[in-house]
């Protein structure tokens, strides 16, 4: 996310990030990207619909990654399963009776708090320290400074890595050991208070379970209770069968699905990044005992070049690995990306051991094995994961995009624009056809290119007010790309192209629109990246 030109140094400190994502939150409402569910009744809490733009937006990432998993590996095909499941399959998960969060209450506020998460946040500000004791260095010494040393030798910087570590440690451990006590003893050893009221008067921490439920029947004397999936993973795993036999699949291959999940989060906010009602997009690989670990490694590369395809930074991802496993794991990490309010998962990949496909042999006492003709033998296959929200995906492409720019002029004048550089691919709007008046037949040569142009690409039409501000609402939700007819459009057949990042603006012909735009929103660029 960056600020205006003047100020992208300043962009570290904690309340301009704050504000800026204020601007975020507003500017995705205004521009018909976001609103608050049941918006004219005053919302409903961690609840969110997408608008006109952010649908288009969300269906370009969806379909950029659908057609990475399904076009680009003969192995991996795509289902779309029920919401509503059988019951007993959130028991053989474990969902039932584990799937908790550590629940901590502030006493004062009546706030509650995901436990681990105060601890994330405090782990964040410590590392902060260590961001502007290196910036202020980096100051200091100019182009002799030496950041790798400064890291491995600066007093203060060692002595909060030291904290940092003990934080990290002492919470893996009570985490791995659901030992609730000392969560709480570590949050009071940190000082942490709550945001709210800002005292240390903490209850106990509790686990809370997250799953939603209701009852399914005609009558109240047979309804069954059931629930809203946490996840859509099981889905995947309760037609491996069915996949299998009908696709004639072979060990190694995947199911990939797209779909909404239900958890009752009671700490839900930093806008859609926790919701209550959210949007999957998972893969399950089916491979061989004993060959998982390779496969994690390979999936874990095979996804981080499919969110650096986007072109947001390297530097904006890191993997983060679990040191607390689920039950039914024997390998994790995460695919962080740098939001406004710090790294935060958008990805996991998850060797899920045998356990998922075992349950539910057992719990439906259905064989669910496979025959591999290579060594003679039938198994219960290994799982390797790939989740992803695309609500939170949709979140970093926002955040990354949004840009605030003063603008100098020839003439010296200074003038603002807010641009969301969303990667042309994935943008909303592909192009804005623009006539310049709405005179001399300058209207109607510009309807005609449109109509050309809309079988291949999402277009917009404006006629309103100046040429100027119709950049400026196209730049708002990140339309690439404007097309401008004037009175030369009448006599040669060019029209001019101005391009959202740079501005600037070139002579084509209309018969060459079609080929330059195509070029730089086509998907198949990104998949191309992630193959080579």
């Amino acid at each position: 996310m960056k600020l205006t030109a003047e100020n992208n140094d300043n962009q570290s400190t904690m309340a301009t990030t704050e504000d800026v994502f204020k601007k975020l939150i507003a500017h995705a409402k205004e521009y018909g990207f976001i609103f608050p569910s049941s918006d004219i009744y005053d919302g409903l809490g961690a609840v969110y619909d997408y608008g006109q733009n952010g649908v288009e937006l969300k269906n370009n990432i969806k379909k950029y990654w659908w057609d990475s998993m399904v076009l680009l590996h003969e192995n991996i095909v795509g289902i779309d399963s029920a919401i509503f499941m059988h019951p007993t399959i959130w028991k053989a998960s474990g969902h039932v009776d584990a799937f908790n969060d550590p629940m901590i209450d502030n006493k004062d506020s009546k706030k509650r708090y995901r436990a681990d998460v105060l601890l994330e946040e405090h782990i964040q500000k410590l590392e902060e320290k260590i961001s502007k004791e290196v910036e202020k260095a980096a100051k200091r010494f100019g182009d002799q400074f030496d950041e790798g040393m400064f890291l491995q030798t600066n007093p203060r910087v060692l002595e909060v890595r030291e904290q940092v570590a003990s934080v990290q440690n002492r919470m893996n451990e009570a985490l791995k050991t659901d030992n609730l006590q000392a969560l709480k003893t570590l949050i009071e050893d940190c000082g942490i208070v709550c945001p709210i009221s800002g005292t240390r008067n903490w209850t106990d921490v509790r686990q809370f379970n997250l799953m939603f439920s209701t009852e399914m029947g005609s009558t109240a004397e047979g309804a069954m209770k059931v629930y809203l999936r946490p996840e859509t993973a099981q889905g995947i795993f309760v037609n491996y069968l069915n996949v299998q036999k009908t696709g004639r699949m072979k060990i190694p291959f995947g199911i990939a699905q797209i779909g909404k999940a239900f958890r009752n989060e009671i700490v839900a906010r930093q806008f859609i990044f926790r919701m209550r009602e959210f949007e999957q997009m998972e893969m399950q690989f089916f491979v061989a005992p004993g060959t998982e670990l390779e496969w994690y490694e390979l999936w874990k590369n095979t996804r981080l070049k499919w969110h650096q395809a986007l072109g947001m930074g390297q530097e904006n991802y890191r993997f983060h690995k679990h040191e607390k496993l689920a039950h039914y794991a024997n390998a994790a990490s995460d695919i962080e990306f740098r939001f406004p309010f710090g790294f935060r998962e958008v990805e996991g990949i998850h060797s899920r051991t045998n356990f998922d496909l075992s349950q539910h042999q057992e719990y439906s006492g259905k064989k669910i094995q496979y025959f591999d003709p290579e060594v003679n033998q039938s198994y219960v296959p290994f799982v390797v994961e790939t989740s992803i929200g695309v609500d939170r995906m949709f979140l970093s492409i926002l955040a990354h995009s949004f840009t605030e720019e003063k603008i100098t002029r020839e003439d010296g004048t200074t003038d603002e624009r807010v641009v969301m550089r969303i990667p042309p691919q994935l943008a909303p709007v592909k192009l804005a056809v623009l006539p310049l008046v709405k005179k001399d037949g300058l209207a109607e040569k510009a309807l005609e290119i449109k109509n050309q142009l809309r079988f291949e690409f999402n277009c917009q039409y404006d006629e309103k007010d100046s040429i100027g501000r119709r950049y400026r609402r196209q730049d708002a939700i990140g339309t690439p790309y404007c097309i401008t007819i004037d009175h030369q459009t009448m006599t040669d057949e060019t029209v001019t192209i101005r391009y959202r990042d740079t501005m600037e603006q070139e002579r084509v012909q209309i018969k060459d629109l079609q080929a330059i735009i195509s070029d730089k929103v086509s998907i198949r660029g990104l998949l191309q990246k992630i193959v080579s």
